[in-house]
């Protein structure tokens, strides 16, 4: 809820300043505190929570025929390729072959299994911990191929379902309600980033063939994977090779009169059209936009230029402080008083319009802001803003 009218004019003045259209990018170094700033604006713009929260990351270009170009190079195969093998370990025998793959995937896995007494069989923030970095610096041509492999039979399905160490990293002894959870992991801007990018870019679409925005499997299979390692962590709820269904570990018992809203958000992951293609067009080697496999003779009219974007990095190595502090919006203000704060918190929304990023699209990013801001901004906004940020970090 907004605190005052003197900081609601103030955020809307931020709405008509280029740090509002401001992105962040996945696995970049400073993501938490670019984060930070995206919803210390966008919350504080808001009046209460919304069902689905746009996505504070860049969209996604690159496409799945991307990573099946990459993952033939890197393992000498197609992924959809010998239908008699075992997909899920051909999967793992691939990512032995990569050092950094290699690595991260028996850092995750000796962590999530080491028992720590008789009565905690992990620990689950390092387990989760090392599961984000997995997912965050290993190439999505390994990770796509250990989460989304097809499977024949039931020992490799259940291949795939133990690769996140589900018994540490998923299960747990009671299951939570869904909105419990989903309110505990909005309460975490990295856990509420990852949810809201999922929702954006796996959220069923009516107008598109595949049921996914824009016919991107891609961004939706990208969007599940980075919430692998959170508090809403989702994996395949049974080994069944008949149909997919994926789950977080929650249920919607207790939920009062709010039942209709937790089936609601259940659903999307359950009974998701876009999320259940994508993973079997992973499996099964092919892309809305990939010619079929016994194309017509060529003819002579002159070839039609496809454009597909260079491949996202995800190898990039994320330097993220995972701690438990947050920007405080408006509410600091009619709880304290504005008060000045020497201390370094007072410069973070200045010292983060000057984030390091090596963002190649054309989206503006925090480094751009700097120089806009000065263009475009008027004396109003220049006035306000500093108040503003000042505020935000009490």
């Amino acid at each position: 809820m907004l605190a005052n009218k003197e900081c609601q004019a103030a955020l809307e003045v931020l709405q008509e300043s280029p740090l509002y259209d401001c992105h962040c990018k996945r696995g970049m170094k400073k993501e938490l505190q670019c984060l930070q700033i995206y919803w210390s604006i966008h919350l504080g713009l808001t009046e209460g929570e919304e069902f689905y929260e746009a996505s504070p990351y860049e969209p996604v270009t690159s496409r799945l025929s991307d990573i099946f170009r990459l993952a033939s190079i890197f393992s000498g195969m197609d992924p959809a390729t010998n239908s008699k093998s075992n997909h899920c370990l051909d999967a793992a025998k691939a990512c032995n072959l990569n050092d950094n793959c290699k690595r991260l995937r028996s850092a995750y896995i000796s962590t999530c299994s080491r028992e720590i007494s008789a009565t905690e069989l992990c620990n689950r923030r390092k387990c989760h911990k090392a599961l984000r970095q997995f997912f965050d610096r290993v190439p999505s041509e390994y990770t796509y191929r250990l989460l989304f492999c097809s499977c024949k039979d039931q020992a490799c399905a259940e291949r795939r379902r133990q690769t996140i160490v589900p018994n540490c990293s998923y299960e747990d002894k009671e299951k939570p309600n869904c909105l419990d959870l989903r309110n505990l992991c909005r309460t975490d801007h990295l856990c509420r980033s990852r949810l809201a990018d999922f929702h954006t870019n796996c959220q069923v679409s009516f107008q598109s063939l595949t049921s996914c925005p824009e016919d991107n499997y891609q961004a939706c299979l990208g969007s599940y994977a980075g919430m692998i390692g959170f508090d809403m962590t989702p994996n395949y709820i049974d080994a069944s090779i008949v149909s997919i269904t994926v789950s977080p570990w929650c249920s919607c018992r207790g939920s009062g009169n709010m039942e209709e809203e937790c089936e609601r958000f259940l659903r999307d992951f359950t009974e998701n059209p876009c999320l259940r293609n994508a993973i079997q067009a992973f499996g099964n080697g092919t892309d809305v936009n990939l010619s079929p496999k016994n194309p017509s003779p060529p003819v002579t009219l002159p070839p039609k230029t496809e454009h597909s974007p260079a491949l996202t990095d995800d190898i990039n190595d994320s330097n993220t402080i995972y701690d438990t502090s947050m920007i405080t919006t408006c509410t600091s203000v009619q709880e304290h008083g504005p008060k000045l704060n020497k201390s370094k918190e007072h410069s973070l929304c200045f010292s983060e319009i000057q984030l390091t990023t090596d963002t190649t699209t054309d989206r503006k990013t925090l480094v751009e802001l700097k120089a806009s801001g000065r263009r475009h901004s008027a004396r109003g906004i220049l006035s306000a803003l500093p108040f503003l940020l000042m505020t935000l970090v009490l």
